[in-house]
């Protein structure tokens, strides 16, 4: 088994440690650096963000007191994070955890450049991950296309992969990038290069269960890394409800027909609803357990991996809103409001949601997070917007300052909150639908080692 186990631990022990009352990284909240630290972040060349005229975004102003809208809100905290937290060369830091690296934040960075235009911080994000977080044997022969987790300083003192484990969410937010930019800025490689990736998540992070299902006789399902990583006992494996994005399954099987995506779309589905439906609070937790024999899923209760609401499972209102808002999903809307109830109703008593939650509905810690707010306030637009208003005004518009939202360090909320201002349902409809007819790309578009 590999070194994920005691990894978990040490991250998830010293975010309980953490003093301050908003604003936690998350298990894989942590960053990536070729060279060591820079003092030349975020001059990228000093040229000027290509942020979109997002003009279907609402021209209110949500952060009253500020005077500023959401589309200042999404131009200002972009700008600010490139400065702050991209590298001229591409590297995202993580400034809570060492400056070190991770596939995450790479994907994270990508995804919202192709959001905002802005296509030289997507190439250099892009090229950084390719040339340093790519998995090799021991011989140094390419291994796949999916990249190591984490990457950052060793003890000697020289930098490079700290852990060469996949974590499957970074690839499904990268290839969903990929398949953005190809089709935003007609780039073929991009498509090509997502199709690559796609054959490996598919080979080396899904599973077919033994068990009988009604419908199939078998389910796939997203592993959210290697199997033997995830694997404590021969017939379980660790799932992450909050790995599954099945508005980028939809996406995957638009340019990889060959591969049944759609399967997973369902399975996604079956594991949010089985696993949230194990706790009281019926709320999803960051990590469940899957009998692979019996098709059942069991809380799990190891230190390492927890059944417990927190840091990972906040995504899951983003991922799921996405689906209704790309792709109209009406099980989207109805997870939503099966399962933020809990939430609500912590809410409205005491204007208050602590940052972790047992499966029994007890708070674990007395600390909010910022992470959460934003991603509640996303989820919530769908089924309760004026409680989504109340935790905006409340929560999320003190917390912003000059491009931040809780301080210039915490690396994981700035990216939920972006997430969470972002107007998704604005997408041009082209991106999501069109068929993927990919033919030879132009020479000065082709991908090269080390050059994208």
């Amino acid at each position: 088994m590999s070194n994920y186990y005691s990894t978990f631990n040490t991250l998830i022990q010293s975010s309980l440690r953490a003093t301050v009352s908003i604003g936690i990284t998350t298990l894989f909240g942590c960053s990536l650096q070729s060279t060591g630290p820079s003092s030349e972040l975020g001059q990228l060349n000093n040229s000027q963000s290509q942020v979109s005229n997002l003009n279907s975004q609402k021209d209110s102003s949500p952060f009253t007191a500020q005077g500023i809208t959401s589309q200042d809100v999404i131009t200002q905290s972009w700008e600010t994070y490139r400065q702050r937290f991209i590298q001229t060369d591409g590297r995202v830091i993580d400034r809570e955890d060492k400056d070190r690296s991770t596939s995450e934040g790479q994907a994270y960075a990508m995804l919202r450049a192709v959001l905002v235009n802005d296509p030289e911080t997507f190439s250099q994000t892009l090229q950084w991950a390719e040339e340093n977080l790519r998995r090799h044997t021991a011989e140094g022969i390419l291994q796949d296309n999916l990249w190591s987790w984490r990457w950052g300083q060793y003890d000697d003192g020289t930098w490079g992969t700290i852990d060469k484990n996949f974590a499957s969410d970074a690839d499904i937010d990268a290839i969903t990038a990929l398949i953005l930019a190809g089709r935003r800025w007609n780039r073929l490689d991009y498509l090509e290069l997502a199709q690559l990736k796609l054959a490996d998540l598919w080979e080396y992070s899904t599973l077919v269960t033994t068990a009988v299902d009604d419908k199939s006789g078998s389910m796939r399902y997203l592993l959210p890394g290697p199997v033997d990583a995830f694997k404590p006992q021969p017939n379980q494996v660790y799932l992450n409800p909050s790995y599954m994005a099945p508005y980028a399954f939809r996406l995957f099987a638009q340019v990889d027909p060959r591969r049944d995506w759609m399967s997973l779309v369902e399975s996604s589905y079956g594991v949010l609803e089985a696993s949230s439906e194990l706790a009281a609070s019926q709320l999803p937790g960051d990590w469940v357990l899957l009998n692979m024999q019996s098709g059942q899923f069991e809380l799990s209760d190891a230190a390492t991996l927890p059944s417990v609401y927190s840091f990972d499972a906040y995504r899951v209102w983003w991922r799921v809103r996405l689906d209704a808002l790309w792709f109209d999903e009406p099980r989207a809307n109805a997870y939503l409001q099966s399962h933020l109830t809990f939430l609500i109703e912590l809410w409205q008593s005491q204007r208050f949601i602590p940052a972790r939650i047992a499966t029994s509905g007890t708070p674990t810690v007395s600390y909010e997070s910022t992470a959460q707010y934003a991603m509640l306030y996303f989820g919530l637009q769908s089924i309760a917007d004026s409680i989504a208003q109340q935790i905006l005004e409340e929560k999320l518009e003190p917390s912003y300052q000059n491009g931040f939202w809780d301080n210039n360090t915490a690396y994981y909320v700035q990216n939920l909150g972006w997430f969470a201002f972002y107007p998704f349902e604005s997408l041009d409809k082209q991106w999501l639908t069109q068929e993927n007819n990919l033919s030879q790309a132009p020479a000065s578009q082709q991908i090269t080692s080390g050059s994208l």
